[in-house]
């Protein structure tokens, strides 16, 4: 089976450590690993493919140089007939997988117009956001484009229901939309892991993994960690990531003495996550109160694989994917007193830790492997049983 994978968004590097990266990454090597032959059309492609992906085929996109925001999205836009021909000249594809970015129908179309099922998956309400956190001009272009995809998609793919309510307010897309949340690969976890940044003995590890921006709710969790800490010295703070909130969170600790009570590790690779994750004693995922939380966190997938108690917000999917004290903790969004209740009882009852741990491991090694979601998508497309793997048992 020949499958296109397109990404034409600007903001996704194909091969980078973002976590929409690790999202393309993770499907195309699911999909690879099935047989399929997978050739990836893509804007940002830089770097060296990571493991797993060093066989897919590669078929760079022009990038759009920044400057003015109307001439960016027009040359955004004229990308469509650069990927159509790409898809023409590469083609026959039996499959045309797209992660859905702002300016770009060409791969559903082409899809459509070959007779091929053609799958769109949509991450985040992306008109929405480009208007409010970036710069939209042509904002009635954006629509427009969005209902083309939409149109010619043979089914779409919302990552959380959030993202899902949102596509059923287009017409184009309403009563094709299927919710496929994100997932985690087991193996990247071993029950063997070593910590790559163990503590000193009696130390307790508060951890943190992802992009150190404003809407993860970091200060939240330095406010609680600072109080965590007056209360429990023996405790360590653990950030795992890198972006524009490190120097001000840096500087907030070191404003209230705790400086050294923390590690910031900055970016790592993807495989050097889960030792991470097994230096920590729990982790956290302390988002706001946002009017609209349509993510579908992978900090969270990966926390529940490594066996760390996720201690999250009551927002949005967590508090789907979540059971308060049954595999995981919750906190009311944006509540630094209430997350440092939670820090305190889980420091002083091992035994929770352990247990919530274990049935979080449980839970999404049952219901949320990128295996068992390439599964749905391939199903959606009709090849549920042309790329079916064998059991797990019976694999070498």
């Amino acid at each position: 089976m020949r499958i296109a994978y397109v990404c034409a968004d600007l903001g996704v590097p194909v091969f980078g450590r973002k976590g929409c990266s690790i999202h393309v990454q993770e499907v195309v090597r699911e999909l690879t690993r099935r047989g399929a032959q997978v050739e990836l059309f893509a804007v940002q492609c830089e770097g060296s493919p990571p493991p797993g992906l060093e066989e897919v085929t590669l078929h760079p996109l022009s990038n759009i140089p920044k400057g003015n925001c109307a001439a960016r999205e027009q040359a955004a836009l004229a990308m469509n007939q650069e990927l159509l021909v790409k898809l023409e000249q590469e083609g026959p594809f039996d499959l045309v997988y797209e992660r859905y970015s702002l300016w770009s129908f060409a791969g559903m179309e082409y899809a459509s117009s070959r007779g091929v099922p053609g799958l769109l998956e949509v991450n985040a309400p992306l008109i929405d956001e480009q208007a409010e956190h970036r710069t939209l001009v042509d904002r009635a272009g954006a629509e427009h484009v969005a209902e083309r995809a939409f149109r010619a998609a043979s089914a779409l793919v919302a990552v959380s229901s959030g993202v899902a309510e949102y596509l059923e307010r287009y017409p184009a897309a309403r009563g094709r939309v299927h919710t496929i949340p994100n997932g985690v690969d087991p193996g990247r976890f071993p029950p063997d892991q070593q910590p790559s940044c163990p503590a000193p003995a009696g130390i307790f590890t508060v951890g943190f993994v992802g992009t150190l921006k404003p809407w993860h709710g970091l200060t939240t969790l330095i406010d609680a960690f600072a109080q965590f800490h007056r209360c429990n010295s023996n405790t360590r703070l653990l950030i795992v990531g890198d972006g524009p909130e490190r120097h001000n969170l840096e500087e907030d600790l070191a404003s209230r003495g705790i400086g050294r009570a923390a590690h910031f590790a900055g970016s790592v690779a993807p495989e050097q996550i889960a030792g991470f994750l097994v230096s920590m004693d729990v982790a956290v995922a302390p988002y706001p109160k946002l009017s609209n939380f349509y993510f579908s966190p992978l900090k969270v997938y990966e926390y529940m694989a490594a066996g760390l108690p996720p201690v999250v917000s009551r927002v949005g999917q967590l508090a789907e994917l979540i059971q308060h004290e049954v595999n995981g903790y919750f906190c009311p969004p944006g509540d630094a007193q209430a997350l440092t209740a939670a820090l305190m009882c889980l420091r002083d009852d091992p035994l929770l830790r352990d247990r919530l741990g274990r049935a979080a491991r449980t839970t999404v090694l049952r219901e949320h492997t990128w295996e068992s979601t390439v599964q749905r998508l391939l199903c959606l497309a009709g090849f549920g049983q042309a790329l079916q793997l064998p059991p797990l048992a019976s694999r070498a």
